[in-house]
């Protein structure tokens, strides 16, 4: 036994083991941004063995891998899986300091119930205990036994969302709803931009000759997907937005030099996605969705791997373009005409942190408690100081209080205990503020920030 994950792990201290295990435990997770796939989740996929449901498609992992000195044979190649995982145990005891060495063990312990340290030495063991497992579970149980009670894909708006009605009327206890993300969309120098807008035109019953039209169509989706539970857009905002808003003819007149075959310069996509964003914004407000804008992440940055490879496997990081002032006036044009939605701002880039957090301030109007959100901790943040970070950054400017908490933004149906993690954290620096005297040691107030933060707050903000 290793006893590295204890009933307190992180909890130092008295107030921060009490809000935990007596508040937030066992409250049900709302994860409203995964990228699981509804398709998995229909046919109650299983996994053949740890490396599938572990390595499997997991970029962070990848990247520690490389960075631990595997080579692409025993992380993307032709090795066995159980070669594969080996090659993992054996270098992650070196990643101190690393979340994947926390997350990696809480999953162990908390979905398998094995409480071994993962190195060179257990691999075996783990190995064919997990394994044995694992071959009675499938995706509905991971979903289940986390205490899932809402699960957020992310969907294209062409999507038909089959899949969601086919798990809407099923046995399944999660509730598993469409997030929208027009990514094609958005991206108008891709290459198959033209084919998509052929492809959405028809789903949409839309003909997209213009501009205006392609918003239409991008409206009449919204709708769709509303019909069958979405409450919440996300947008992957990769260049900074211009300060001056796009008049109609400009925006149709970027439109039109794409169709036509040319590609736009990257100040002229930026225009092109700030009118989209504010015109699809427009939208939002009416349905009463959030939108979620997730700012600064300077993707496929190898080219040889991203020949070899593709996108997404872990050759991404982060951006340090300055994005604030295009941000706030695209905000601003939308709260001048009264159709601000309530909106999330994530950005990759942790020197961002005290700009988004002070700009959410300028824009609440008392509709709901934070509408304007300064989202967790994401992806290259997603660690024991960014968490904490970002949740002290918010106390220092905004209203811990109104946080609608934790997302995993993840493709593994292991990745759950991610909410435990953020939860401890949570509960341990309110503990240290309270030990510190900077709190009063007042359970029925902490109480409730916690149980909002974790839980409530994401159920009333979104409308689930």
């Amino acid at each position: 036994m290793s006893s590295f994950i204890t009933q307190d792990f992180l909890l130092d201290t008295q107030v921060a083991r009490q809000l935990y295990h007596d508040v937030a435990a066992n409250l049900p997770i709302i994860d409203y941004h995964s990228h699981l796939q509804q398709g998995e989740i229909a046919a109650r996929k299983t996994f053949r063995n740890l490396t599938e449901l572990w390595l499997g498609g997991d970029h962070y992992k990848w990247r520690l891998m490389r960075s631990a000195g595997v080579t692409e044979d025993f992380i993307t190649g032709n090795q066995s899986d159980e070669a594969k995982f080996r090659a993992f145990c054996k270098v992650l005891p070196l990643a101190a300091g690393n979340p994947i060495y926390h997350w990696s063990h809480l999953e162990l312990t908390r979905l398998f119930g094995i409480d071994l340290l993962i190195n060179e030495k257990n691999a075996g063991h783990i190995w064919e205990e997990a394994n044995a497992r694992l071959a009675k579970m499938d995706t509905w149980s991971f979903l289940e036994q986390s205490n899932v009670e809402i699960a957020c894909t992310t969907d294209d708006p062409a999507d038909d969302l089959l899949q969601h009605d086919e798990i809407a009327a099923s046995a399944l206890k999660t509730r598993v709803l469409p997030a929208y993300r027009p990514d094609k969309a958005m991206r108008i120098n891709a290459e198959g931009f033209i084919d998509y807008l052929s492809h959405l035109g028809k789903v949409s019953g839309v003909a997209i000759s213009s501009f205006a039209t392609l918003m239409d169509a991008l409206a009449e989706r919204v709708a769709f997907f509303h019909a069958r539970g979405a409450r919440i857009s996300d947008h992957a905002v990769d260049v900074a937005l211009p300060r001056e808003r796009a008049t109609p003819q400009q925006l149709e007149a970027l439109f039109a030099k794409r169709v036509q075959g040319g590609v736009l310069s990257e100040a002229e996509q930026s225009v092109y996605l700030r009118g989209l964003l504010e015109s699809i914004g427009r939208v939002y407000a009416k349905f009463n969705w959030t939108m979620c804008l997730h700012i600064g992440a300077q993707r496929n940055n190898n080219s040889r791997q991203m020949s070899r490879l593709g996108a997404d496997t872990g050759y991404d990081s982060i951006s340090d373009m300055s994005c604030s002032a295009g941000l706030a006036s695209l905000l601003d044009a939308l709260d001048l005409s009264g159709e601000l939605p309530k909106t999330m701002l994530f950005c990759l880039n942790p020197g961002m942190n005290e700009v988004l957090s002070t700009l959410i301030g300028c824009y609440q109007d008392g509709s709901v408690a934070g509408k304007i959100q300064y989202g967790p901790a994401w992806w290259f943040n997603d660690h024991k100081d960014g968490n904490l970070e970002q949740l002290q950054t918010l106390g220092n400017h905004g209203v811990l209080g109104t946080s609608v908490g934790m997302v995993t933004d993840s493709r593994s149906f292991a990745s759950y205990p991610r909410h435990d993690y953020f939860r401890r954290l949570l509960c341990r620096l309110l503990g240290r503020w309270v030990a510190d005297g900077e709190y009063p040691h007042d359970m029925e107030a902490l109480s409730r920030i916690v149980r909002g933060v974790a839980y409530d707050n994401a159920k009333n903000y979104f409308g689930l």
